[in-house]
């Protein structure tokens, strides 16, 4: 029998990049198959081309064995293939089912039929175990369910095979077992899954082969069950790979981030952040575990300027910059990573060496005698590309053109070059492939032992775990634990994150308590 889909001697260029090279990929229905390799190694473009997105320089592509050329997604679709792209292409003020069914809309009489748009949308969901209602809008919806959307829209259109990148980039632990149960339903179903990821444990959790792309070529093909994470690790980066953390060189030094009793207000009445205190000394890193949604963007923003708060205070050292504006902060002695590298950390349109420059202009030696140097800027950004190993045609390029994870590498590069007193760090590292962690975890702890204070917000347990000296659990935005990295499980934190809070923040020797009333609230229910 023909495979599902064969990619043979595909090639793609862009300006001063070769994407893809002469590329061979071969999808069997009714198999969940991964697709991994280092940021830039060609995996987003390879499957964009097979979703119509793009069409390839060279080479030949097969669906069930008949040759196809897509011009565009609509293309694609008709073939059965369809494609969730890390940033959904969903309209925020339509409600579900209007998205879902754009373009494709039942009629009545000539008019669109909306209760029977509603009632397919409910039938799909429900048929794959996807949690939606039809009749929400968009914009009102946690992302976990924009990504139900976007796979339910793909299977409206009769999709056979549905290609996801990084599908789990922008979920809790929670919502990426759900979306692993639905990819095993659809698989059941005979579909065909494609997914692009960086993250191993998910790949040896739910992947029956594995295909290892490495600057722009096919260097692998895996089965799964007889792989391993080194092996796979080892093809992607050509080394091993060892993401150990070192300990602090030194003991907590001063305080440098004090804050006290901070609320910051909500949409409705409850309050996105609700009495936080804490402190990051320097030399330490403080890890914020939580489930999205919980407060900890809310607060980090708070503490750089982006967010009113209604109470409390933010000291940086001695200084007090509860009132500051973003650039006082700054100035202050704060450096910060956001969650969101699109639309906050970068400009998109502007160069590598632009975005690598931005705070940077106001002293020596990009600012010279009151004016730019540009010479001194393109030497700045060539530094850092090179130091964090961003994979971009030159300095000159545009950032938006990058991929999700380069895009990231520019974004920790600039912060971490302030060598502010302070970094507040959310997501370091989603969606960027392993060996990118490696190096952005070994440049945070540089930054610690030459006596940096950060405060870490990940939603990744493992990272949150290895790194911090303590860690503070957000629930309903208040901090209701506070667990020495020692004492610290994900069974334990996944408790408090999940609202089990204690009587009294934790200590050692609780989690055994904690355990005794988690089952003592579910026997009385």
């Amino acid at each position: 029998m023909a495979a599902e889909v064969s990619m043979r001697g595909i090639t793609k260029r862009f300006p001063g990049v070769l994407a893809d090279d002469r590329v061979d990929f071969e999808v069997e229905a009714g198999e969940i198959h991964a697709l991994m390799g280092e940021n830039g190694a060609g995996k987003s473009i390879l499957m964009s081309m097979l979703a119509g997105v793009y069409q390839p320089d060279e080479g030949e592509i097969f669906v069930r064995g008949e040759r196809r050329s897509f011009a565009s997604p609509l293309d694609a679709i008709d073939a059965g293939i369809g494609m969730v792209f890390q940033s959904f292409k969903l309209f925020p003020s339509l409600t579900i089912a209007e998205n879902v069914v754009f373009r494709s809309e039942p009629t009545k009489r000539g008019l669109i039929d909306r209760a029977a748009a509603n009632r397919r949308v409910s039938d799909i969901a429900a048929q794959y175990g996807l949690a939606i209602d039809p009749t929400q809008r968009v914009d009102s919806v946690p992302v976990g369910v924009l990504q139900r959307v976007e796979i339910v829209k793909a299977l409206y259109r009769e999709a056979r095979v549905l290609i996801l990148d990084e599908p789990t980039a922008v979920l809790t632990p929670q919502e990426t077992e759900r979306l692993f149960d639905v990819l095993r339903a659809l698989k059941s179903d005979g579909r065909t899954i494609i997914l692009i990821t960086h993250k191993l444990g998910e790949v040896m959790a739910i992947s029956d082969r594995v295909t290892v792309l490495r600057d722009g070529r096919n260097v692998a093909q895996l089965v799964t069950a007889e792989s391993s994470p080194a092996e796979i690790t080892r093809h992607m980066t050509g080394r091993d790979v060892d993401l150990s953390t070192p300990p602090p060189a030194n003991p907590p030094g001063e305080v440098v981030l004090d804050v006290r009793e901070l609320t910051v207000a909500g949409s409705g009445e409850r309050e996105s952040v609700s009495d936080a205190s804490l402190t990051v000394r320097a030399g330490e890193v403080v890890g914020i575990a939580g489930v999205a949604g919980n407060g900890q963007v809310e607060l980090a923003e708070a503490i750089i300027g982006m967010r009113r708060t209604s109470d409390g205070s933010i000291r940086i050292k001695d200084r007090d910059l509860s009132q500051s504006s973003i650039a006082e902060r700054r100035d202050g002695g704060i450096a910060y990573i956001p969650e969101d590298r699109h639309a906050v950390g970068s400009a998109g349109t502007a160069s590598a060496v632009d975005n690598l420059a931005l705070g940077h202009h106001r002293s020596a030696p990009i600012l010279q005698r009151g004016l730019l140097s540009r010479g001194a800027m393109v030497e700045h950004a060539k530094r850092l590309i090179s130091r964090f190993g961003v994979k971009i045609a030159s300095p000159a390029t545009a950032v938006g053109t990058l991929s999700g994870g380069n895009l990231q590498k520019v974004v920790v590069a600039r912060e971490l070059d302030y060598r502010s007193p302070l970094l507040i760090a959310e997501q370091p590292t989603r969606g960027v492939d392993i060996g990118a962690i490696e190096s952005i975890h070994r440049e945070l702890c540089e930054y610690r032992d030459a006596g940096g204070a950060l405060l870490l917000i990940s939603a990744e347990l493992s990272e949150i775990m290895s790194l911090s000296s303590r860690i503070l659990v957000m629930f309903e935005g208040r901090i209701v634990a506070e667990v020495p990295q020692a004492e610290a499980t994900e069974a334990l934190l996944g408790l408090y994150m999940a609202g089990h809070e204690p009587d009294e923040p934790h200590r050692p020797g609780t989690f055994a308590a904690l355990e005794r009333r988690t089952a003592q609230k579910g026997a009385a229910q």
